[in-house]
């Protein structure tokens, strides 16, 4: 299906992926999108203007002339740029609309939700200069392979593991970053698991008497090239968290990967990387509410391996969608822009045959 077949032939099963066109009138009049019926018609015409703009490449002006030459409406540019600005609401809740009604049931089994986020640059020097990046915050579950969870926000909202709404009985799993002890507490509590890779230097690590672990030292003394105990983590908010710590040594190649990346990273970010540090990147670290009598450690293997498949997802929505930074200065047309894509890749997603198959959990980085 491409962008102009989304536009064209497929324009009718869109309409009706989002509930029709009385519903789309609807919220397009509750939202603001559209308030009267005088040059566009109607909302499913606005929508259709909308999509043509943001998943094309040809601005406001050979827009609107594509409009015309379509006999869908006669606009100048600035109206249709007046026209995206309105839109915002009415596209976040067509995407709230759709993630809401294929929402996850626990109850089917566990369901496996993995968390993270990625992000497209702000248009200008400026925002160039001063790193300005919009981010999507998302959530990805499984086994049904889709995005269940979208926020948009810009760089000053930062990843954490307990944005997303929690689905009682999830196994929720999220990379090094979502390593957020407080959190982590606030999700056990709503009712779910969590799998989250840890860093050696990530978290006050301690043992069951409250007593700080050198973790280094317990990686060397580990022969086997495993480790599964139990570990506690020191909290601002509370008592320590009692988690289970999964340790394994990488394959050599994969290893020295990792210690090549955290070199480059040093190098980049204009600091000299420590012995210690290039030491522990040979390990993978996840830490799991998960108890050892129901998952094994190659079951906790076995599940981070997952955390792939939203990579994969990002992946389409970027390379299949086409989503990239806003052409636009004006934060009132470039979230409408971004929103359309992440609207697209829902209405795309249960077309999509199955995924890549997710590589080994050791080379992951």
């Amino acid at each position: 299906m491409t962008h102009e077949s989304l536009l064209n032939r497929d324009w009718e099963h869109i309409v009706k992926r989002l509930g029709g066109a009385a519903a789309l009138e609807r919220s397009a009049r509750e939202s603001g999108a559209f308030l009267q019926a005088r040059v566009i018609k109607c909302a499913v015409d606005l929508l259709r203007l909308i999509f043509a703009y943001c998943l094309g490449d040809h601005g406001f002006r050979l827009t609107a002339a594509w409009a015309a030459s379509m006999g869908l409406v006669d606009i100048s540019a600035p109206a249709l740029l007046y026209r995206l600005r309105q839109s915002s609401d009415w596209l976040s809740f067509l995407i709230d609309r759709l993630l809401s009604s294929a929402a996850p049931k626990a109850s089917r089994g566990r369901l496996i939700r993995i968390i993270d986020g990625t992000s497209v640059p702000k248009a200008g020097k400026k925002a160039k200069r001063e790193s300005n990046l919009w981010r999507v915050h998302s959530a990805f579950d499984l086994p049904g392979e889709r995005f269940s969870y979208f926020e948009l926000t810009d760089e000053k909202e930062g990843e954490t593991l307990d944005r997303i709404p929690v689905v009682k009985g999830e196994i929720r799993i999220a990379d090094r970053a979502y390593l957020q002890p407080d959190r982590i507490a606030r999700v056990l509590k709503a009712g779910a698991d969590v799998l989250v890779r840890g860093r050696w230097k990530g978290a006050r690590w301690r043992d069951k008497d409250g007593r700080p672990i050198d973790f280094l030292a317990m990686l060397r003394a580990a022969k086997s090239g495993r480790i599964d105990r139990p570990i506690f983590v020191e909290r601002k908010g509370g008592p320590n968290l009692a988690l289970r710590l999964v340790a394994i040594r990488k394959p050599e190649k994969a290893a020295a990967e990792a210690r090549r990346k955290a070199r480059r990273d040093a190098q980049r970010e204009g600091y000299q990387v420590s012995k210690e540090t290039l030491e522990a990147a040979d390990w993978v670290i996840p830490v799991t509410s998960l108890p050892p009598g129901d998952f094994s450690t190659e079951d906790i293997l076995d599940l981070y391996r997952l955390r792939w498949r939203i990579e994969l997802g990002f992946k389409r929505l970027k390379s299949l969608i086409g989503l990239k930074g806003p052409p636009g200065f004006d934060e009132r047309s470039a979230r409408p822009y971004v929103l359309v894509h992440l609207l697209i890749i829902l209405l795309l997603e249960p077309l999509v045959d199955g995924l890549e198959d997710s590589p080994p959990v050791l080379a992951a980085a």
